[in-house]
């Protein structure tokens, strides 16, 4: 192979790499559109108090997800907490935000949708609300 071959190669790697790039930039202008679009038409949903609708072939609705973390500086309280309550097979080395959140949400539920104090002293939970998009 000569070195003409090699040159070439090296550009066109180079303007893939500038073109993913470019792609890459394009997808986060686009994702960001996305966020922005599902918070306003969730929250228009949900002041017409309008759960679902279908639209050319598609049924939107609203979808909503508990996300659970530790608070700051209280993860080895929040184990403690979790233990004491006997809860502590939650617990591995971390606790999985995924389960985290199911056992907020249980929590939640079983408590007239408050979580317990003991609970909300070391965890944070914030709901998201977003519109699922199926076909119709």
């Amino acid at each position: 192979m000569d070195n003409k071959q090699i040159f070439e190669m090296a550009d066109e790697l180079k303007s893939a790499k500038e073109h993913k790039k470019d792609l890459e930039a394009q997808v986060k202008e686009v994702n960001a559109r996305i966020e922005e679009l599902d918070r306003a038409l969730s929250d228009a949903m949900a002041e017409s108090e309008l759960e679902k609708f279908t639209r050319n072939g598609s049924t939107f609705y609203l979808n909503s997800r508990l996300f659970a973390s530790p608070r700051a500086e209280m993860k080895e309280e929040m184990f403690a907490a979790l233990i004491t309550h006997g809860y502590g097979d939650l617990i591995t080395r971390t606790v999985n935000a995924n389960t985290l959140a199911s056992f907020c949400k249980e929590q939640r539920e079983a408590n007239k949708d408050e979580i317990p104090d003991w609970l909300a002293e070391v965890v944070n939970t914030h709901d998201k609300v977003t519109v699922g998009i199926r076909k119709g």
